[in-house]
């Protein structure tokens, strides 16, 4: 039995964050705990002051002395604070508090939460702008067991100030959706935002697990993150978990290979495995310290109008089932990517691409919103640590192999590219596989969906076999 306001009151479709507070409060089933360090007790304050708290709150705390917070929740194996391992120590902490001190037998209709947060807000020298992890665990139906909504952000407010407001805010929206908008992530997603806009925080990852969730795919709320303008940029495993982009990439090198991925073929695990084995010769590349990502854009996902979801989650299956670790952005332009990267790292990184995506980076169309033009964009990709390797084209009229030794650039951009190339920015991968040339992502997929034969032998084993079992790219009935 699912439990609603005991009046089954009727509120504003964007009420105020006092509305939702008051609405928490006075729903006599929820009852909860509120654990927040690093920012003030921004969010359990609306509550408070909302009014009708003593129904709702049993405890709120904020230990913010280092000694007292292990004291309480342990200490992690990193020894930070401000991490996804230390959220989930305090909400396992709190919720299991609860349920020792308030007794099942003397309140069995209550819906109990564990509220957490921490959160560095932005330094004095504001050489930092601050993030946190902020989640809450929480039960729809006394019976069952409890869901867990984990969200890490990043503040853009340069006040430390604003950033604890802000925090309080998204705090009040999360813990408001958890009880009244649990039946659509979508909506509860978007309504963490209420009151709040995207130049203040930035929401760079959220999971979403529990019986109340169990139809909803993580990757589908990454991607509803970068297509709602939440954030630029969102990354998922294999397992098809979202991940924290600067936890995975902090401090690393970083390999990137661009594509539609529609379905992954052979040149595309060419391409992969060759610019691999060359990034790792570098004399700065550690392949304990490397990562591997395989980015698709958003403009991508739109190419044929709306972004369809089935879709999507085939393409990310199969990058997963090969054991990639899979980037979404709103990067269309190189440069962007690498800026992206930069804030996490400053070791080398490499592009992997093929001749046709490297002559369009010299189309100066691209960037005429830059005051610089071309050699601003071109500056801002080639002055970190980069390079580019190049997986060659075979012209489907001639059957000529052009490579970056006889590729052609507008005129204006040749001396351009030969700068780059002189100084060893762009590598040729030599050791490939001419029979799979003729290989395109967009006729593979073609023929699977209209039900053809003979596009098996141009993807991976691995592949085909995926595709097949289930039905990916397939029309509806065959």
């Amino acid at each position: 039995m699912k439990f609603r306001d005991r009046d089954d009151m009727e509120f504003d479709p964007v009420p105020s964050l006092k509305s939702k507070a008051l609405r928490v409060n006075l729903n006599e089933h929820i009852y909860g705990t509120f654990a927040e360090i690093g920012a003030g007790q921004e969010t359990v304050r609306n509550f408070f002051r909302a009014g009708g708290a003593s129904g709702t709150i049993a405890k709120t705390m904020s230990a913010y002395d280092k000694d007292f917070s292990d004291a309480i929740y342990g200490i992690e194996k990193d020894a930070r604070y401000v991490t996804e391992a230390r959220l989930k120590s305090m909400l396992e902490y709190e919720t299991r508090l609860l349920e020792e001190r308030i007794s099942r037998e003397k309140h069995p209709d209550k819906l109990f939460f564990s509220y957490a947060n921490t959160v560095a807000t932005i330094d004095f020298a504001k050489k930092y702008k601050g993030h946190g992890w902020l989640g809450i665990r929480f039960q729809t139906d006394p019976k069952e067991d409890f869901n867990e909504i984990i969200i890490h952000v990043q503040f853009h407010e340069n006040n430390a100030g604003l950033q604890q407001i802000t925090l309080g805010t998204m705090g009040t929206n999360l813990i408001y959706g958890a009880f009244y908008q649990y039946d659509d992530a979508k909506v509860l997603l978007q309504h963490l935002y209420d009151h709040l806009n995207s130049d203040q925080v930035e929401i760079d990852m959220i999971n979403f697990t529990g019986p109340v969730f169990k139809d909803v795919d993580n990757r589908l709320m990454s991607l509803q993150l970068v297509k709602n303008g939440m954030t630029q940029a969102v990354m998922f495993a294999s397992s098809g978990n979202n991940v924290l982009p600067a936890n995975e990439l902090y401090k690393k090198n970083i390999l990137t290979l661009r594509g539609s991925y529609r379905p992954v073929t052979k040149v595309n695990m060419n391409m992969y495995e060759q610019s691999l084995d060359l990034f790792l010769k570098e004399k700065k590349v550690k392949k304990e310290k490397t990562r591997v990502i395989f980015e698709i854009t958003l403009s991508n996902l739109k190419s044929e109008g709306d972004i369809d979801e089935k879709d999507f989650l085939d393409r990310a299956d199969l990058l997963g089932s090969l054991g990639q670790m899979v980037m979404i952005s709103n990067f269309q332009e190189y440069y962007k990517l690498v800026e992206y990267f930069s804030q996490f790292t400053a070791e080398r990184m490499g592009l992997t691409m093929g001749v046709n995506t490297f002559i369009a980076l010299f189309d100066e169309k691209y960037y005429r919103h830059l005051s610089g033009g071309i050699l601003e964009a071109f500056g801002k990709l080639f002055f970190r640590d980069l390079k580019v390797y190049l997986h060659p084209l075979k012209d489907p009229d001639t059957g000529e192999i052009i490579t970056s030794e006889n590729l052609k650039v507008h005129p204006r951009m040749k001396e351009l590219f030969k700068f780059f190339k002189d100084n060893g920015r762009v590598v040729d991968i030599t050791n490939y596989n001419p029979e799979i040339l003729d290989i395109y992502s967009r006729e593979v997929h073609k023929m699977i969906s209209e039900g053809k034969s003979g596009w098996e032998d141009m993807l991976p084993p691995r592949t085909t076999e995926m595709i097949k079992e289930k039905r990916l790219f397939m029309p509806a009935e065959a």
